[in-house]
């Protein structure tokens, strides 16, 4: 069965994707069209129905589970692992709710934690993330949300941490922080979707056996990264909710659903 594959060019997914989509187990017959891209562009094309198997921010689930089931396997998932609130000073909680604050996509899970947590704060820039660090030291926001490795990037620009939004929630849920997860569409069939969920989870079992030596398809696709920054970004976001779910991991996505559900972001 050929299906059309969506996920980020972040380490963290083509390390999970890499044995699945160049051939390193057997696919058992599956072929992909795979489209790498940020995971707000991914958010996006969902929302339209446009990929039969997907990488999407949490954040978005309630906009597409009518068309998208959540599978076991490739989640980014976790404790200690939620985006940050960084600016070029120390800025007060109270200052927050009237700064202009870069966001990395209206439907992206860092925009809902940083929603939940500053609910009255209404004067967002959406930019791709890895514009926001810029756009804070030039003045163009006041403040912004850092997703991916920009968490490990950040100081060295002289940039300060305000609030890490998944300490926030950990903190007040007791939950892990639900980032992304792979969504198949509802048309594929039930058998489809169950045999290819296995096939994730395989492929990541892969990497590790090399881990971590790094491919030559993750180096490629961050190119911008030492391959320190890699291994930073692979040990962070991939972890045993990658592999599955489980009931922790699933409870914490219902969790942040309901917790969607009653915040505007």
């Amino acid at each position: 069965m050929h299906l059309s594959l969506g996920f980020s060019p972040c380490p963290n997914d083509t390390f999970i994707f890499d044995a699945l989509v160049n051939n390193k187990i057997d696919t058992q017959g599956f072929t992909f069209d795979t489209h790498l891209e940020d995971v707000e562009t991914l958010n996006n094309w969902a929302i339209q129905g446009k990929l039969a198997v997907t990488k999407l921010s949490f954040a978005v689930y309630l906009k597409v589970k009518d068309q998208y089931e959540l599978l076991n396997s490739g989640s980014a998932l976790g404790r200690g692992c939620g985006p940050l609130l960084i600016a070029k000073r120390d800025i007060s909680k109270e200052e927050i709710n009237n700064l202009k604050i870069a966001i990395p996509g209206e439907n992206t899970t860092a925009n809902l934690l940083f929603s939940i947590a500053f609910p009255e704060a209404k004067n967002k820039k959406v930019m791709k993330f890895s514009e926001i660090e810029n756009a804070v030291l030039n003045g163009d926001a006041d403040a912004g949300v850092i997703i991916h490795e920009n968490r490990f990037t950040y100081q060295l620009k002289g940039l300060v941490k305000l609030m890490d939004m998944g300490e926030f929630w950990e903190q007040t849920t007791g939950n892990p922080i639900p980032l992304g997860g792979i969504f198949i569409r509802k048309d594929v069939p039930a058998a489809t979707r169950a045999q290819l969920d296995t096939l994730i989870h395989k492929s990541l079992q892969y990497s590790y056996t090399t881990y971590p030596q790094l491919s030559d398809y993750v180096k490629s696709h961050a190119q911008e990264m030492d391959e320190q920054v890699m291994r930073q970004h692979i040990d962070l976001y991939v972890n045993d909710f990658s592999l599955d779910l489980g009931k922790e991991g699933k409870a914490a996505v219902e969790a942040l659903m309901e917790a969607a559900a009653s915040v505007r972001v």
